[in-house]
């Protein structure tokens, strides 16, 4: 394989966790059989091993029930795409590391500070490269943000406006519902969901953090929100069954009928309507989103503060009826408008001449200068994170095909230290919101001195 060129017999892959993340990532392999193949699987569900190792043509032996299994089979693979729950990341990563495979790792890190610098300070004894799966890098929306945000088209970066909008119906699923519901079973919100974020306006503003301030809570999802003579369960005959957007039978039942995948297939392997109406009957998707046992916030600001003095703030909530990201980058000579879903970016410009008048609402009949002017543009936006699955997916088969034939790389784009800052933005946010006060970044927690083998500061 000549430098640079990653040509060369398909990458052999082995997938910790068949759930919905794992299968997105391991579908990039189906689409480049040429680049990458799935060898190996493990996941602790019969029915998800099943239908991975029949989508994927594995053999029964290829299939096991345990990351503990997959790993201590003699080593016939290149590298591992870790996608287990939160609380089961630095575990595998740790042993994928001692067996010197190429690792993708689902994002978060992990779910406390203790358990990211104890994956972070390993990276500094063992020799090994994790990508963390901050999807949102990879997608052709940022990129083309970020090329804009350089190319000085609005000048100095001042500050950011962030909003995470995640939907009513999505936060129902995951946050209410689903994985992501309960800290202790999986981590805050605003790691889990906003992580994501956190590494987008690190990245933009180019610069690390300093102090962090965060207020939330929990207000819609609550037990005492329940509507009078609301069962457990949404099939059970609840009397608000034909209003409630909430109603489970009525959103993966009847609207979503027919669909074969996410949320669907996290609700039942099986989406024919009886099994998903038995998964609602006992599992738990079908519980009234007032009667679950969620902790986790509904919205949540954050207000940040960065070395170079830019600033952020970020909102991220519940009730939206959008799922998407809108931001607003302002800089000295311009801002930058964006809305991921629709995939739409407009630049604005100030001008030093008006070029055109427009009417002020607030001024009834007065007219004044427009002193910008705008540019609009369209960036095509895909499935799976708006094309970032995929982006990831090939930027990670492509560096670890070349580091299997012995070529020395730089540290991918989303690296475990590029990735650390992140994580501690999050970690101080959910420390001031829950301790009312502001947080500053810790010096002993810098990402390059701890992936260089430095003692870690506090371990809150």
């Amino acid at each position: 394989m000549a430098k640079g060129d990653p040509k060369g017999s398909a990458l052999k892959i082995g997938v910790l966790g068949a759930g919905d993340r794992g299968r997105q990532y391991a579908g990039y392999c189906r689409s480049h059989p040429a680049e990458a193949r799935v060898v190996a699987v493990a996941d602790p569900s019969e029915e998800r091993l099943k239908n991975f190792s029949k989508a994927h043509d594995l053999p029964p032996e290829a299939g096991f029930a345990s990351w503990e299994q997959l790993l201590d089979r003699p080593r016939g693979i290149d590298a591992v795409v870790i996608a287990t729950p939160d609380r089961l990341h630095v575990a595998p990563a740790l042993r994928a590391l001692e067996l010197g495979y190429e690792i993708l790792l689902e994002k978060p890190i992990a779910p406390t500070k203790r358990e990211v610098l104890r994956l972070a300070g390993a990276t500094a004894r063992i020799s090994g490269n994790i990508t963390v799966a901050h999807v949102l890098r990879y997608t052709p929306f940022f990129a083309r943000i970020k090329e804009l945000l350089d190319d000085g088209r609005i000048g100095d970066l001042v500050s950011i406006q962030w909003a995470e909008n995640i939907g009513f119906w999505h936060f129902a699923h995951s946050y209410v519902r689903g994985n992501w519901a309960n800290s202790a079973r999986s981590s805050p919100m605003i790691l889990a969901k906003s992580c994501h974020d956190m590494d987008m306006l690190r990245w933009l503003v180019g610069s690390p953090w300093n102090q962090i301030s965060s207020f939330g809570n929990l207000t819609l999802f609550r037990h005492e929100r329940a509507p009078e003579g609301a069962p457990e369960r949404c099939i059970e005959g609840c009397p608000v069954y034909e209003t409630c957007p909430f109603n489970a039978v009525t959103f993966y039942a009847d609207g979503l009928a027919g669909y074969d995948g996410w949320p669907v297939t996290i609700v039942s392997e099986d989406t024919g309507r009886e099994s998903l109406l038995e998964a609602l009957r006992h599992g738990p998707y079908g519980r009234c989103v007032y009667r679950c046992d969620n902790d986790v916030v509904d919205h949540q600001v954050v207000n940040m503060a960065f070395l170079n003095g830019v600033t952020a703030t970020l909102s991220v909530c519940a009730a939206t009826s959008e799922n998407t990201r809108t931001l607003k980058l302002m800089g000295s000579r311009g801002e930058i408008r964006g809305h991921l879903e629709s995939g739409e970016i407009e630049l604005r410009t100030f001008e030093a001449v008006p070029r055109s008048p427009r009417r002020v609402v607030a001024g009834g009949d007065d007219v004044l200068p427009m002193w910008f002017s705008s540019e609009r543009m369209h960036v095509s936006v895909e499935v799976g994170h708006a094309g970032g699955d995929e982006g990831l997916m090939r930027a990670f088969v492509e560096r670890a095909r070349r580091a299997s034939a012995g070529e020395a790389l730089e540290e991918a784009a989303t690296s475990l230290v590029e990735s650390l800052d992140s994580h501690f933005m999050a970690f101080a946010a959910e420390e001031s919101r829950l301790g009312g006060r502001v947080v500053a970044a810790d010096p002993g927690t810098a990402p390059d001195l701890l992936c260089k083998g430095a003692e870690p500061g506090r371990l809150e």
